[in-house]
């Protein structure tokens, strides 16, 4: 018999038992230099797309798991969502793209929106992935979609909105390719080849991963389905010929037909493109996107054209550290404020809500140490946080209220 006494102390220890420092596999953790970075991507994203003249919008991070079935990769819905039962038997999924959502936001207004709706958002998505570079289980991803436009003009301001979002990073064009194609050419590749036209989107996947497979694998999978051979080597379509002709004019002149890009996600009816790292190093699609007329009809009505482009913080991060574009780390404050004791913090309070309110210089940042350390520690402490002027006070500066403020870098002291 066990003892009430083992009992009690194996509870003991499991309530003492540290927790782990460690955030869930897959997602990460943001100290401020890591949000500094991320706010400098969301920034740059927010400022191409604006100058695009396109509107932010929002949605929830749940959505009922029914809307994601038939409506994106079968890959992600059956093997990377997370997807639960709530208190209310609702089965529910943290969503792993928003596109679906973006969709049914628009099909429950579309009597009330002005089209053609040019729309962005940076959300965060939900993905179980096995952790990887360029791949976590938590990501941003900066979503940009034009409704109500059925002409390649469209795809053109898509691909070049997207082009001029790796620009705004400070990506020479060397750094990078716009790779093309088109849903209707992949159709025509598999045209009377395959086994059961019913595995047309399934065909389409395998090609979308035919990177990821060896050679022997991919043939495989493709005898599953196929009668014959597949030949890839197949010329742009008029379209396609078009856009690229449209996309030079504007200046844009590194991208490429792709007759074996396929983009992996079901909904795709168009012209589909993937941006390319053009790094031996890091050789892989950063992101990409395409036309998606039909999706809008799925929840009831006509249909309303559609195109966009995900374009994912993990994938551009990695992009820009190897290219040397990430911003230099800025200082968390303009001015450090030393405190030798107490009796002056209300007046060091008052000094840094002067700054915080000054005109002249459009209101400063300013950190008051209200520590009390020795004053040669507290001027180190504003050195390693890299804050430049530092003013002391103390005993004489609050009672003659003259201020002197000591720049770290040159030496040199001023009044205040």
């Amino acid at each position: 018999m066990v003892s009430c006494y083992n009992i009690h102390m194996a509870e003991k220890a499991e309530k003492t038992k540290k927790l782990s420092t460690e955030p869930y596999k897959g997602v990460r953790d943001f100290y401020p230099a890591d949000m500094a970075i991320q706010n400098f991507i969301f920034d740059t994203w927010k400022k191409t797309a604006e100058s695009f003249g396109y509107e932010e919008y929002g949605a929830s991070v749940l959505e009922p798991a029914e809307l994601f079935r038939n409506k994106t990769s079968e890959e992600i819905v059956n093997q990377q969502t997370y997807t639960f039962t709530d208190r209310g038997d609702r089965e529910v999924t943290l969503r792993p793209e928003i596109t679906p959502s973006l969709a049914r936001m628009v099909a429950a207004r579309r009597r009330e929106l002005i089209f053609p709706l040019r729309w962005y958002s940076i959300p965060n998505l939900y993905r179980y992935e096995q952790p990887q570079r360029g791949r976590v289980r938590e990501f941003w991803q900066f979503n940009i979609d034009l409704f109500g436009v059925d002409s390649i003009e469209a795809d053109i301001e898509v691909i070049s909105l997207a082009y001029q979002a790796m620009k705004d990073f400070g990506a020479k064009d060397m750094d990078f390719e716009i790779l093309l194609n088109s849903r209707a050419l992949l159709e025509k590749i598999f045209e009377g080849k395959l086994k059961d036209t019913a595995d047309l989107s399934k065909a389409i996947r395998i090609l979308d991963r035919r990177e990821k497979m060896k050679p022997s694998e991919f043939d495989a999978a493709m005898e599953e389905i196929t009668d014959s051979p597949v030949d890839l080597s197949i010329s742009p379509n008029e379209e396609i010929d078009k856009i690229l002709a449209s996309l030079k004019n504007l200046g844009i002149t590194n991208v490429r037909f792709d007759p074996t890009l396929a983009r992996g996600f079901d909904y795709y009816t168009g012209i589909v493109f993937e941006i390319y790292d053009t790094n031996p190093e890091n050789r892989r699609a950063l992101f990409g996107g395409g036309r998606y007329d039909d999706l809008i009809s799925l929840f009831g009505g006509d249909k309303i054209p559609a195109v966009g482009f995900g374009m994912g913080d993990v994938g551009i991060r990695n992009f820009l550290e190897t290219r040397g574009l990430l911003p230099k780390a800025k200082a968390p404050a303009d001015y450090y404020v030393c405190v030798m004791s107490r009796e002056e913090s209300a007046f060091a309070e008052k000094i840094a809500n002067d700054l915080r309110k000054n005109p002249s210089s459009g209101g400063s940042r300013v950190a008051v140490d209200f520590t009390y350390k020795k004053i040669g520690d507290q001027i180190k402490s504003a050195d390693k946080r890299g804050i430049q002027n530092v003013i002391v006070i103390g005993q004489e500066e609050a009672k003659s209220g003259k201020i002197k403020v000591k720049d770290l870098k040159t030496g040199e002291e001023r009044a205040l």
